[in-house]
C-alpha cells in the first residue's frame, strides 16, 4: 500500500489533502464528461427538430465550442480573482442553468433559446478544461503528470454513462422527449457545484515563503519550451477535433454506415482518448515528456495514414482509436510541459494564453471540418493535419535538451 501511495504522487507529510482533491476532481470530471457527451449527442438531434434549416442543426454545438474558446481567458482571470474552487462551482451552476435553458427551448420549440443554452454550456466547458491545472497544483510538481492523468480517467465513466443517460432518459418525461435526460444532467451539475466547494487548498493559494515578482506575459510566452508546449496542445486538440467532427459526417451523411455503427466508432475514439490516462503519467515519468509527446504526434500521423487507406468500418475504427491515443499523449504531455515554464505567481497569465490558443484552434477545426468534408471529401481532410504534426515533431526535437525538461526529469526520478 505504501508503494501504491508513492506511485500515486502522494508521498507528502499531509497524505489526505492531495488524495481528496484528486478524488473530487476525478468525480467532477466524470460529471462534466457525461454532460458533454449528452450535449454532443443530443445537440444536433434537438437542433434538427427545432430548426427548419437542416444546415443549421449543429449550430448550437458550434456555438458551444466558440463560447468555450472565447471564455478561456475570462475563466482563467476569474479563478485568479476568486480561486479555483469558487470558479469551478460557479461554472457548474452555469451548466445547470444551461440544461434548464435547453429544457425551456424544448418546451417552447425555440431554436434561438437552444443556441443560448449551447453558449452557456460552452462557458462551463472552458472551466472544465482547467481541472487538469487544479490537479497539478494539488501535488508536488514532480507528480503532476500522474495527477493530470488520474483526473482525466473520470472521463471514461462519462463516455459510458452519457449514452446510457440519453437512452433511458429520453422518454422519462412523457410530455417532452429528452426532458428527463436534461433534468438528470442538471441535477448532476448541482451536485458538482457543491463538491467543488469541498476542494482543499492548492499550491499557490497559500503562502509559501517569498513570492517572486511575476514576469511580463511576453517574457513567458517567448520561451522556446512554452511555444512548443502550446504547439503540442493545439496540434493534439486541433487535429483530434478536426477529424472527430468530420467522421460522423463522412460515415453517416456521405457514407452508408448506420448511426449505430458511427456511434460505435465515436465511442471507441472516446475510450482511446481517456483509457491511456491510467498510465500516461507514469510513462512520462519513465520515458520523459518529449518522448511521450512525440509518440502522441506519431500516433496522429499513423491515424491519418490509416484514414488514407480506405473508408471501411475498420479503417474508421482504427484511425479514430489512434486519434484518441495520440490526443491523450499530446494533451497530458503538453499540459505537463507548460507547467514547467512559469512560477506559481505567473500561472494564470500563462494558462490563459495556453487555453485560448489550444481551444481557439479546436473551435476553428470543428467549424472547418464540416466545410472541408462537404467540399473536398475525406481524403483531402485527412491530409491537412500532416504538416502541423511534422512541425510539432521538429519542435519537440528542438527542445529535447531544454534545462527545464532535464530538471523535471531529474526531480521526478527522485520519487522512485
Amino acid at each position: 500500500m505504501h508503494r501504491i501511495c508513492e506511485n500515486i504522487f502522494l508521498c507528502t507529510p499531509d497524505l489526505f489533502m492531495p488524495l481528496r482533491n484528486i478524488v473530487i476532481l476525478t468525480s467532477c470530471q466524470l460529471i462534466s464528461a457525461t454532460g458533454a457527451i449528452v450535449f454532443v449527442t443530443l445537440g444536433g438531434i434537438i437542433g434538427s427538430e427545432l430548426t427548419k434549416n437542416p444546415n443549421l442543426a449543429t449550430l448550437p454545438i458550434s456555438i458551444a465550442i466558440l463560447s468555450m474558446a472565447a471564455s478561456a481567458i475570462p475563466a482563467t482571470l476569474l479563478m485568479k480573482s476568486i480561486g479555483r474552487k469558487h470558479g469551478f462551482s460557479i461554472a457548474s451552476i452555469s451548466a445547470a442553468a444551461a440544461t434548464v435553458c435547453a429544457a425551456i427551448a424544448l418546451h417552447m420549440g425555440s431554436f434561438t433559446v437552444f443556441i443560448l443554452a449551447g453558449a452557456m454550456f460552452g462557458i462551463n466547458m472552458a472551466f472544465t478544461q482547467q481541472y487538469r491545472y487544479a490537479a497539478a497544483e494539488s501535488v508536488e510538481p514532480k507528480y503532476s503528470p500522474q495527477a493530470i492523468s488520474y483526473v482525466l480517467v473520470g472521463a471514461i465513466g462519462g463516455a459510458l454513462a452519457g449514452p446510457e443517460l440519453v437512452k433511458y432518459g429520453q422518454y422519462a418525461v412523457s410530455s417532452v422527449q429528452y426532458l428527463g435526460t436534461l433534468m438528470a444532467i442538471g441535477l448532476l451539475y448541482g451536485i458538482q457545484s457543491i463538491l467543488f466547494l469541498t476542494l482543499g487548498p492548492l499550491r499557490g493559494e497559500v503562502a509559501e515563503g517569498v513570492v517572486e515578482e511575476p514576469r511580463a506575459v511576453i517574457d513567458i510566452i517567448r520561451q522556446p519550451l512554452f511555444i512548443i508546449a502550446v504547439l503540442g496542445g493545439l496540434a493534439g486538440y486541433g487535429v483530434m477535433t478536426f477529424i472527430m467532427t468530420a467522421t460522423p459526417l463522412s460515415m453517416h451523411i456521405h457514407g452508408e454506415f448506420s448511426l449505430v455503427e458511427t456511434s460505435k466508432v465515436i465511442r471507441a475514439h472516446v475510450l482511446g482518448m481517456y483509457v491511456p490516462s491510467l498510465f500516461t503519467g507514469h510513462l512520462i515519468k519513465r520515458f520523459g515528456i518529449v518522448r511521450i509527446m512525440s509518440a502522441g504526434a506519431i500516433a496522429l500521423v499513423f491515424a491519418c495514414f490509416v484514414g488514407l487507406q480506405g473508408q471501411t468500418y475498420m479503417h474508421y475504427w482504427y484511425a479514430l482509436v489512434l486519434l484518441g491515443v495520440g490526443w491523450n499523449f499530446l494533451y497530458i504531455g503538453s499540459t505537463t510541459m507548460v507547467t514547467l515554464t512559469y512560477t506559481l505567481s505567473e500561472r494564470f497569465q500563462a494558462q490563459a494564453v495556453n487555453e485560448f490558443s489550444v481551444f481557439g484552434t479546436s473551435a476553428a477545426g470543428s467549424l472547418l471540418a464540416g466545410v472541408i468534408i462537404h467540399m473536398q471529401g475525406w481524403y483531402t481532410l485527412i491530409l491537412i493535419p500532416l504538416p502541423v504534426l511534422i512541425i510539432t515533431l521538429m519542435g519537440l526535437l528542438w527542445v529535447r535538451g531544454d534545462p527545464l525538461i532535464a530538471g523535471f526529469q531529474r526531480h521526478s526520478s527522485q520519487g522512485d
